[in-house]
């Protein structure tokens, strides 16, 4: 494991040079800021953290990393968390990424340099994830949230039988023009599950799955993107009868552009959500949706997190005196809320 005595070899300079350009950039001039940098990234040094792990000294710090709060399910699981910790004499950081995978190591890297006991994460792509595997080798107790990954340490639903399922209940309505929409595939596991999921349920009940209808979560003209989407498929004459949307903030501002468009929710087309969002209970038709135990998601993953940190479960030379299951995934129930925005399709008109 790097110290800072290899990064200063790496990059030809003093120690106290190194230790200048971690903790004062400003003190050390560019260019040997950026060979110190490159020195430290290429060894996979890190100051504090590691040398903390090393010492066994704790901080009560709890880094969460988060795609956004714009979106009511990951404050549910925020809520969640802060009840497992509330009375454990421990403190969160929190960063967000805002469904950006480039922004995840900065953010990871922040956390750890505020020297956080462990780590509770939401990724892109959990399952492929070097940055988990750096951790893990690194020793530093980790969960993930949300990502559906079974041979990571993760808290999740199985997304991919559970938007099966919710399909299914489409089907079963009498519909076979569906669609999904969703945000950008490669910017998130879960939706990729889910499209797997949509797949699945169409093709039991032989049926073509359609391509997704992939929106920029963070463009602030989604409702113009779905309109014109939509017009283009009148057009086509392929208007969909059922919409399956990746998740209930999307299906909410979906059902709005379908407002907008002169389209009735569900008597034009039938919207069904994903997450569980209590608002989804107060629209009026109630919104369908895959019910995902967002508190309950949150929850178990602080619980697992305190239980590694106390048990240093992973870390180099200390065997686990805890469950191994927690290097493993955990994965929570899901439940279907039959709403008003799903009903039998229109009929066809000759």
């Amino acid at each position: 494991m790097a110290d800072i005595r290899d990064v200063a070899q790496r990059a030809g300079c003093s120690i106290a040079t190194v230790s200048r350009a971690l903790n004062s950039p400003q003190l050390v001039r560019p260019e040997t800021l950026a060979r110190v940098q490159a020195a430290a990234a290429e060894l996979k040094f890190r100051p504090n953290a590691l040398g903390r792990q090393l010492r066994g000294e704790r901080t009560g710090l709890i880094g969460v990393m988060l795609p956004t709060l714009g979106n009511p399910v990951f404050a549910d699981c925020l809520e969640g968390i802060e009840a497992a910790i509330d009375g454990t004499g421990r403190r969160l950081l929190l960063v967000t990424t805002q469904y950006d995978p480039e922004r995840e190591r900065n953010a990871i890297e922040t956390l750890l340099q505020q020297r956080v006991d462990g780590l509770l994460l939401t990724l892109a792509d959990a399952e492929h994830s070097a940055l988990v595997d750096d951790l893990a080798a690194e020793g530093v107790a980790c969960q993930l949230v949300y990502n559906d990954a079974p041979e990571r340490p993760c808290v999740s639903v199985d997304n991919r039988a559970a938007a099966a399922q919710g399909v299914n209940m489409l089907i079963d309505a009498g519909h076979r023009d569906i669609v999904m929409v969703t945000g950008a595939l490669h910017a998130s596991d879960r939706a990729k599950r889910r499209y797997l999921g949509y797949g699945d349920a169409m093709q039991a009940a032989g049926l073509t799955p359609l391509p997704a209808f992939e929106i920029d979560f963070n463009s602030g003209a989604r409702g113009e993107r779905v309109r014109e989407w939509l017009a283009q498929r009148e057009r086509d004459g392929a208007r969909p009868t059922a919409l399956f949307c990746s998740n209930d903030l999307l299906a909410l501002g979906v059902m709005r552009a379908l407002r907008e468009a002169g389209l009735r929710v569900p008597d034009d087309i039938s919207v069904l959500g994903f997450d569980g969002l209590a608002v989804g209970e107060l629209l009026s038709p109630t919104l369908a949706t895959v019910v995902q135990p967002s508190v309950e998601i949150g929850r178990h993953a602080a619980q697992r997190l305190l239980a590694q940190i106390d048990g240093r479960v992973g870390a180099p030379g200390v065997s686990a005196s805890h469950d191994p299951a927690l290097g493993h995934a955990l994965i929570l129930p899901h439940e279907i809320r039959r709403g008003g925005t799903v009903s039998a399709p229109p009929a066809k008109t000759a």
